[in-house]
């Protein structure tokens, strides 16, 4: 069973929003409904999977059967709200950054829980946040959007660096986790309407 706390409410409704983005990206490229489901599945899970080997645990989503059921709502919502979904502009935008601010919050907050220092939490808090999209992008044969010019996982990390100094300053974890999903809602909205990148390395 799972304790209902404010973290696990965005945790559930991070899951939900990155299960969209993936499941949608593979209804572009004509998967069929399980290959949808391993997508959207993969997208939500994937960065909390990896956290939590990091981190020394068992995958949240092997001892925690709301994760799987998430994602196959995930799927029926698509599969019965599909045109209107499509048609919400910037809809893979939007539910990808939400996706990514609450993840950057919870994979923080865990490792945190777990004993580890700031900096680890920073770290965690970005792979929790940008790794399932990696996933994703992989399995859809598309260039990982992480490695592209737009800034992505930079958001996670100072996203980070304001939970970190909010709990310094001994801020209210619900205020920090706020905080922090804000900034990186914030950033990598101004990154893309303000076409903000970082410098490409070249040869």
């Amino acid at each position: 069973m799972f304790e209902l706390t404010f973290v696990t409410v965005i945790d559930f409704i991070g899951t939900f929003a990155f299960a969209i983005s993936g499941i949608r990206l593979a209804s572009e490229k004509n998967f069929d409904l399980f290959g949808a489901f391993i997508v959207g599945m993969a997208t939500a899970c994937g960065g909390g999977t990896i956290r939590d080997i990091f981190l020394g645990n068992s995958p949240f989503w092997m001892t925690q059967w709301i994760y799987l059921a998430i994602t196959a709502f995930a799927l029926v919502v698509y599969i019965f709200c599909h045109t209107f979904i499509n048609k919400i502009a910037k809809t893979m935008f939007t539910f990808d950054t939400i996706g990514l601010a609450l993840f950057t919050v919870v994979g923080f907050e865990k490792t945190i829980n777990a004993g580890f220092p700031f900096w680890a939490a920073n770290i965690m808090g970005m792979m929790t946040g940008a790794a399932g999209g990696v996933i994703r992008d992989i399995l859809i044969n598309e260039v990982p959007l992480i490695f592209r010019r737009d800034i992505y996982a930079l958001a996670c990390a100072v996203g980070g660096i304001i939970y970190t100094v909010a709990l310094v300053f001994d801020i209210y974890d619900v205020w920090a986790q706020l905080a922090c999903a804000s900034a990186v809602i914030i950033i990598r909205v101004c990154a893309v309407t303000y076409h903000w990148q970082l410098p490409i390395l070249r040869e």
